[in-house]
């Protein structure tokens, strides 16, 4: 059974673990990459729905995870793959997610349920699966006893325990501080690809922890979470902001940028998420095929400069979603920082915002001049 907020129910047949499993239901839009979904630590504590009906025909490999295991709470699709069929599978889609004990369920009208999400918004939900299940009175009852997402602050529990180092390929031309909030391997990666070294923190890092490693420039990742429950990130980027060290956010670093400027964020309806989401970057006025995956965005003025209520200067929005006018894009004018709501590091893709990563490399380089 899945039992939403609301009291509406679907039946379908266990898919993944047996058991119950409780979070916030969104939906991803998706065609492919759903072994990067699973993996992404922005998920956590969220129940996925695929909205592409046929989910698992790839299987599984060693080589695509974005993490250390899989980070949804629960899982939803209309029609799983019988077998995998693809040359790089080294198991089923649903082998991964029972040895990992996530709960899932498949065979539900998943564009109803979208729909559904659309109209009414994102809510809290539960998966159910098993013998001799109470009745939905009682299943909605435990659904609402369910901690929501406004308010959670969740970067600890996903974030590495220690730092570690991620090597740049070839000569190295500059060293990086990443704070992981819930960081995605192919971030290091596309940094390490352009000759940057990366040192990655845990999101309990202090400022003092990250300058002190003398770094060229200073990352913030994506992560889950509500960015107004994250006071420590935005109290540690304003002493980088202070120090004017290079920063670079990506997606959950987009709005600790926005916050520690001194503007507010909010909670979208149902989010983005995705790998199909228009961008256009206002400084070339290049629309570009993004992905995405966030449930709030920055609360800053869309149009001209505007100054950052915290006296970091001018600020512009640099990036905005077409289809709905959302901020997914600042710049600042007079300290050397910018950020994106989106993820130009998109594996399985698309590709269309990994100059961001060259752009990044540039303001570091100037900054040394």
């Amino acid at each position: 059974m899945l039992v939403l907020e609301d009291g509406q129910t679907f039946e379908g047949r266990p898919y993944g673990a047996l058991g119950e499993t409780l979070g916030e239901i969104v939906f991803n839009t998706g065609m492919t990459g759903y072994q990067e979904t699973l993996t992404d630590p922005s998920y956590h504590r969220q129940i996925v729905v695929m909205t592409a009906p046929h989910i698992g025909n790839t299987g599984v490999n060693d080589e695509d995870d974005e993490s250390r295991r899989i980070w949804v709470a629960g899982y939803v699709v209309r029609d799983p793959a019988r077998r995998p069929s693809n040359w790089r599978a080294t198991r089923s889609l649903e082998e991964d997610l029972e040895a990992q004990g996530i709960v899932g369920i498949s065979g539900i009208d998943t564009r109803q349920l979208t729909r559904i999400l659309r109209t009414a918004g994102v809510m809290r939900a539960g998966i159910f699966s098993g013998e001799n299940l109470p009745g939905d009175d009682a299943l909605v009852a435990k659904v609402r006893e369910a901690a929501p997402m406004a308010g959670a602050h969740l970067a600890d529990e996903v974030s590495a325990d220690e730092a570690y180092e991620v090597p740049a390929v070839g000569e190295e031309v500059a060293h990086v501080v990443a704070v992981d909030l819930g960081i995605k391997a192919m971030t290091p990666a596309q940094m390490a690809e352009r000759g940057i070294r990366v040192t990655v923190v845990p999101a309990t890092a202090s400022a003092g922890d990250i300058l002190d490693r003398d770094p060229d420039g200073v990352f913030f990742s994506n992560g889950p979470g509500d960015p107004a429950a994250a006071e420590r990130a935005v109290a540690t980027l304003r002493e980088v902001l202070d120090a004017r060290v290079p920063f670079f956010g990506i997606c959950f670093g987009n709005q600790i940028l926005g916050r520690a400027l001194g503007y507010g964020t909010y909670k979208l309806q149902f989010g983005h998420r995705g790998i199909n989401q228009p961008v256009m970057d206002r400084t070339t006025g290049k629309v570009e095929i993004t992905a995405h995956n966030h449930g709030f965005a920055v609360d800053a003025p869309l149009e001209g400069e505007s100054a950052s209520p915290h006296g970091y200067g001018r600020v512009r929005v640099s990036h905005v979603c077409l289809n709905d006018d959302v901020v997914e894009g600042l710049e600042c004018l007079d300290v050397p920082a910018f950020s994106v709501q989106y993820h130009p590091e998109a594996a399985a893709g698309p590709h269309d915002a990994s100059y961001l990563f060259d752009r990044f490399l540039d303001l570091m380089k100037g900054a040394r001049q």
